[in-house]
């Protein structure tokens, strides 16, 4: 993926603050707290400057809506690695927003590569979320299913189009979620964005030889962990349809049939469903929910890709992403947790 922004983002829908980004907002008084354009560790990020004071010197920036502008520009990139970082839409705005701030108190005249620099600043504010969640032991016992972008019809919206570039499927994200900190951020931005390790030893505390090494290991997990989706969208969705016809008769040799014999199916711990199973037999045996005639079966794209959503008597009760790798169902990932499921964008099931 290119490391400049091609697309123009949209705003979040909240009330503009002065000084901030078209729609996102400041603190509760419109004002920015003090020092936000040092790093966290208490550095300025490269490219930028202060007076005495903290503030910037007169002209030494450029015109806040030109600004702006130009930052959007780069929205939809930005969203993208936050997205592969963090696994959240939420968080990924979050970080975003962040990188937002810090450009806003630089001397962005002094940047020379603005998508370059915004792409680094983002990657050490999603480093230090991912840090903090493991320092605070915010993983959950059961796998961290990453929040799913659902929607229908054959082509994801262009809202999402760049977040989900090079088949960024939840079984993908999973296995991304098994990754250190550091790990993660040397693959993410190195193999999905170009950006060279001289530009990310920095970030992790590390030279640039042991950057790579990072985005080594990471890249063998990926390999391993993640199966590559067959491209053809039909396909999938004929295999998914084959699944579901063969649950809903309770026929387990036409489940077999369709479930490679080493699928994995992972669920966000919701009930009644185990957190993860693995092999044909038993995935088939696990797919009996779907005969229950009070459940309602959509597709839909998660992630890009063929998936399901299930309603009862008109609410979701579960979303699921499906891996499709030669003609077989490699990986199901269930969301079924129902406040996960009430963050989702689901008005499509409206229609």
């Amino acid at each position: 993926m290119n490391r400049t922004g091609n697309g123009t983002g949209n705003g979040t829908g909240t009330e503009d603050a002065p000084g901030a980004a078209p729609g996102t907002t400041a603190g509760p008084d419109g004002a920015r707290e003090p020092g936000a354009a040092a790093g966290p560790d208490g550095t300025r990020e490269p490219g930028t400057a202060a007076g005495r004071d903290g503030a910037r010197e007169p002209g030494t920036a450029a015109a806040p809506d030109v600004l702006a502008e130009r930052f959007e520009e780069h929205r939809p990139q930005l969203r993208a690695v936050a997205y592969r970082m963090l696994g959240s839409l939420s968080e990924a705005d979050d970080a975003v927003q962040e990188a937002w701030l810090r450009l806003s108190r630089s001397d962005s005249d002094r940047v020379a590569n603005l998508g370059g620099w915004l792409t680094t600043v983002v990657g050490r504010v999603c480093l230090d979320m991912l840090r903090t969640r493991v320092s605070r032991r915010e993983q959950p016992l059961a796998p961290h299913l990453p929040e799913p972008i659902v929607g229908t019809g054959d082509t994801v919206d262009p809202e999402h189009e760049a977040l989900l570039a090079d088949s960024v499927g939840l079984a993908l994200l999973v296995v991304l979620e098994t990754l250190t900190p550091a790990e993660r951020l040397a693959f993410v931005l190195h193999d999905m964005f170009a950006v060279p390790f001289d530009e990310i030893a920095p970030l992790v505390d590390r030279t640039p030889a042991a950057a790579r090494q990072l985005a080594s290991r990471a890249r063998r997990r990926v390999r391993g962990g993640a199966p590559v989706p067959d491209p053809d969208l039909g396909r999938q969705r004929r295999v998914v349809e084959a699944f579901l016809s063969a649950a809903r008769d309770g026929d387990i040799d036409g489940l077999v049939a369709v479930l490679d014999p080493d699928v994995v199916a992972r669920s966000d711990g919701g009930a009644p469903h185990p957190v993860s199973v693995v092999g044909a037999e038993t995935v088939a045996r696990r797919a009996a929910s779907f005969a229950d005639p009070s459940r309602t079966v959509r597709p839909a794209l998660v992630n890009g890709a063929a998936g399901l959503v299930t309603t009862v008597g008109g609410v979701p009760v579960g979303v699921l992403a499906f891996t499709v790798r030669d003609g077989r169902i490699a990986a199901i990932d269930s969301v079924t947790r129902p406040e996960r499921l009430a963050a989702l964008d689901l008005t499509f099931l409206d229609a």
